[in-house]
């Protein structure tokens, strides 16, 4: 397949062929929503009317972008306590496809905070790393805003770091909304994926307020339940005449591309991506290499970010976690992915 491809055009870029760098500047200055929600407001956001969680977050996020404290009633032996509390921290816990970006995108545009930051769970643990922590503190500081996307919990050491890192920043007078995923329709697991939230980030759980979001995935709405897969002639055709009309089309098989991504620091893959306008892969195949395949999930994370098509040959893109993979630790890793990998070869 991938002699197909090349026999096209010589002149044919690859991703493998890229090796980008992203320092610590940077790192800060790109921690802004990505490109599809520069433009993301709450009047945009459109909730699913089966779901009045939706709505309801919406209203909420939206007074806590424009300044208003979220207050939670305190309890006193049970009752209602006389003062409420003001928390400096929301939490939007729901499953993909819900809109919870499009909502924490929104809240940074609507923010009035001349120094405000969002991005994802690794892009602020990349900055630690780049910066030292005493220094992402302090280049941090004054912030009125952080946004935090996909919130993990797989790595304890990371996340106690960062629990730190907002502790602090808070305590300067800092306000954070955040999101994680949960599957949707997993009875119970929204509930909990909120209480390890809340459980691992102890030190700050009281500064919080959890906002529900229910609802189905809307890329699901759009797209068919599996990824789109062509032949290798198909697949030819379709990279040739995307190249026709000037598109930046790259051509890597899944093998290369996976080694490649080995050895490139995930913060960098918005660089490597940079300029393109079609990804082609062929010769995909089920991965049963756990760290593979968590590195192919934060790069089509980058990838979804920038909505750029996916064209693939081989098998289903959306059916690559093999053996227990999606009913393990990472499952709504696996799920979020596959979401968007089906979505991605199904775009234009």
């Amino acid at each position: 397949m991938a002699g197909t491809v090349s026999s096209m055009s010589d002149s044919l870029t690859a991703l493998v062929e890229r090796h980008p760098t992203l320092n610590a500047a940077e790192i800060l200055a790109s921690l802004t929503p990505p490109p599809q929600f520069s433009e993301a407001s709450f009047t945009s956001y459109i909730p699913d009317d089966e779901y009045p969680s939706q709505d309801a977050a919406r209203d909420i996020l939206e007074q806590f972008s424009q300044g208003s404290q979220i207050v939670k009633q305190g309890k006193l032996f049970g009752r209602k306590s006389p003062e409420p509390k003001r928390l400096p921290g929301v939490y939007l816990d729901g499953g993909f496809g819900v809109g919870k970006t499009h909502l924490l995108a929104s809240a940074w545009n609507a923010s009035a905070s001349r120094k405000k930051f969002f991005g994802t769970f690794l892009q602020y643990t990349s900055l630690v790393g780049a910066l030292g922590y005493q220094n992402a503190v302090e280049a941090m500081s004054g912030a009125g805003l952080i946004c935090i996307d996909e919130f993990e919990l797989d790595d304890p050491g990371d996340t106690m770091v960062m629990t730190r890192l907002l502790g602090e920043l808070i305590s300067r007078g800092t306000r954070v909304a955040a999101t994680s995923n949960t599957p949707p329709h997993a009875l119970g697991e929204g509930r909990f994926a909120a209480a390890d939230f809340l459980r691992e980030i102890h030190a700050m759980a009281a500064n919080f307020e959890t906002l529900r979001i229910d609802g189905t995935d809307y890329r699901k709405r759009t797209a068919s339940g599996e990824a789109r897969v062509l032949s290798p002639v198909e697949l030819a055709a379709e990279v040739e005449a995307a190249r026709a009309v000037g598109q930046v089309v790259t051509c890597d098989g899944f093998d290369a591309l996976l080694k490649h991504l080995a050895t490139v620091h995930p913060s960098t893959y918005v660089r490597l991506i940079s300029g393109v306008n079609v990804i082609a892969l062929t010769d995909v195949h089920i991965l049963d290499n756990q760290t593979d395949a968590l590195r192919f999930v934060a790069f089509i994370d980058r990838v979804y970010d920038a909505q750029i098509p996916l064209r693939a040959s081989g098998a289903p893109l959306s059916e690559i976690f093999g053996g227990d993979m999606i009913n393990g630790g990472y499952r709504k890793k696996y799920l979020r992915c596959v979401s968007r990998l089906i979505a991605l070869t199904h775009s234009e």
